[in-house]
């Protein structure tokens, strides 16, 4: 079946066919680094990773830009307020580039860590004012923005098709969008492409309006153009972006350029915590370097993955702990195949057992699943149903041939690995020399006994069976080889 996307644009389920035939271009509002991330940034970024990694896994060539935000993004449920970075480095007595620099830094160690691949590039609201001043203008060019004292505001009224990604009309829609609300804008509705700066606003830039700053929206449409053309494939962001941001974006990107800005909307939903929205304000946010301290990183993005990137996700330690539960049983069978795949010459193989016909229809459930909008807890399901059956070829010492094993291995790493990025392998943690393997050490083991018993050794032989024993590991003579298996 070919790739469907859900299109928050158009509320339904839609092939999916990027605007060029040899590129997709990807857009996801990235974080505004003014404190340490927290479980919804995971949930929003793991969800867009997967995504990033299956596209790339069909064929297409990707150019994925994740915008940082340091300047503009205001405070306040109306987001009337200070600027997020400004108040930050009034708390900690620092100026508001070096907030910028501290938690953009400890954005990508924590992203590294939940083995999220980083995007191609990564642009900086501070560092496209230019970019910003230039849609500004052509927007009062063309009659949708008008200048105040300094301010300039995009006139809502004036663009007929404002709301067609919400859903909400203008007499809806709520004033006040990520900015002050003022008699001097024409209509509660008009949202700040630039704003003019008071005295003590450390974050400013000369402009034709005078010294300001921009507005949060111009700055994502300013960004994802510059990069990837007035119109592109993809735009992705959290629900909670969907109105006024998104709506905000393609009302001043379109009646710039007067082109479809944006093919397909993506939105992720939302973490809650026994039931209840996650926000700082509730005080029920949980920090990912905390959750590092207890938790492997991979077994929050298992975690996340469990759950359908438009579904809620609902965090608590009981969940996490179910998650690493699940993760280290795949983990075991991975070892468990990868030691068994190394010691090949001591395996049963069974005629019987076709892992090839398993392995096939592991993959066209996993891409099936992946196929109907990224269902990463059906690809996951898919994925167990294999290690089920990896489960029973161990317990009952049956296997296929070598090469089906190393295919089979081969494959759960390319998906597992490679699209959810789950196993370790890929995460890139590793340092050092790899440990032995049980599997290597019985081995051992094995060919130290075949000497002692060719050389007559019998007590030495012996005691290097029962040892063995002692431990869990029972040996087999048979047909002239000697086998192994865990017996505990």
């Amino acid at each position: 079946m070919p790739l469907t996307i859900y299109n928050t644009l158009t509320r339904r389920k839609e092939e999916f066919s990027p605007i060029r035939q040899d590129h997709v271009g990807m857009y996801v509002c990235g974080p505004t680094v003014y404190g340490h991330s927290h479980v919804g940034h995971a949930k929003s970024y793991v969800s867009f990773d997967t995504i990033v990694r299956y596209l790339r896994h069909c064929g297409h060539n990707v150019t994925y830009i994740q915008n940082i935000t340091d300047v503009g993004h205001l405070l306040g449920d109306a987001n009337d307020g200070e600027d997020r970075l400004l108040r930050q480095g009034k708390l900690e007595h620092k100026h508001p580039m070096e907030i910028a620099e501290l938690y953009t830094r400890s954005y990508f160690e924590d992203m590294d860590r939940l083995n999220i691949l980083r995007p191609d590039i990564a642009p900086r609201a501070t560092g496209h004012i230019i970019e910003q001043i230039e849609l500004i203008r052509k927007l009062i060019d063309k009659g949708f923005a008008y200048e105040v004292n300094g301010s300039v505001y995009f006139e809502v009224a004036k663009d007929k098709e404002y709301g067609k990604l919400s859903g909400r009309n203008i007499e809806e829609a709520e004033s006040g969008t990520r900015v002050e609300v003022k008699s001097e804008k024409r209509h509660p509705n008009d949202f700040a492409l630039w704003k003019k700066a008071a005295p003590e606003h450390i974050m400013q830039w000369p402009s034709p309006w005078g010294i300001g700053f921009p507005g949060w929206h111009v700055e994502c449409s300013a960004m994802s153009m510059k990069y990837l053309g007035s119109s592109f494939d993809i735009h992705g962001g959290g629900m909670d972006n969907q109105f006024p941001h998104h709506e905000c974006e393609i009302a001043q990107s379109e009646c710039a350029t007067g082109m479809p800005f944006v093919k397909y909307w993506i939105h992720n939903n939302l973490v809650t915590v026994n039931g209840q929205k996650m926000s700082k304000s509730l005080g029920n946010t949980f920090l990912l370097k905390d959750l590092f301290a207890k938790y492997d990183p991979l077994v929050i993005r298992f975690f996340i993955l469990q759950s359908h990137y438009r579904g809620t996700l609902d965090f608590s330690e009981d969940a996490l702990n179910g998650a690493k539960v699940g993760l280290d049983r795949l983990a075991n069978s991975m070892r468990i195949l990868s030691d068994t795949i190394r010691v090949s010459r001591t395996l049963k193989t069974d005629g019987k057992v076709n892992a090839g016909e398993e392995v096939r229809k592991f993959e066209a459930a996993f891409t099936g699943a992946m196929d109907d909008d990224f269902n990463s807890p059906k690809a996951i399901g898919s994925l167990f149903d294999l290690v089920g059956v990896m489960n029973d070829w161990f317990s009952a010492q049956k296997f296929p041939d070598v090469e089906s094993l190393n295919s089979t291995e081969l494959k759960i790493k390319k998906l597992a690995g490679g699209v959810l990025g789950i196993l370790p392998q890929e995460s890139g943690a590793h340092v050092g020399p790899e440990k032995p393997t049980l599997a290597e050490l019985a081995g051992l083991f094995i060919e130290i006994r075949n000497q002692a018993r060719a050389e007559k050794q019998w007590p030495l032989s012996d005691k290097i069976r029962d040892g063995l024993e002692k431990l869990g590991i029972k040996l087999e003579d048979a047909k002239g080889e000697t086998i192994w298996r865990r017996i505990r």
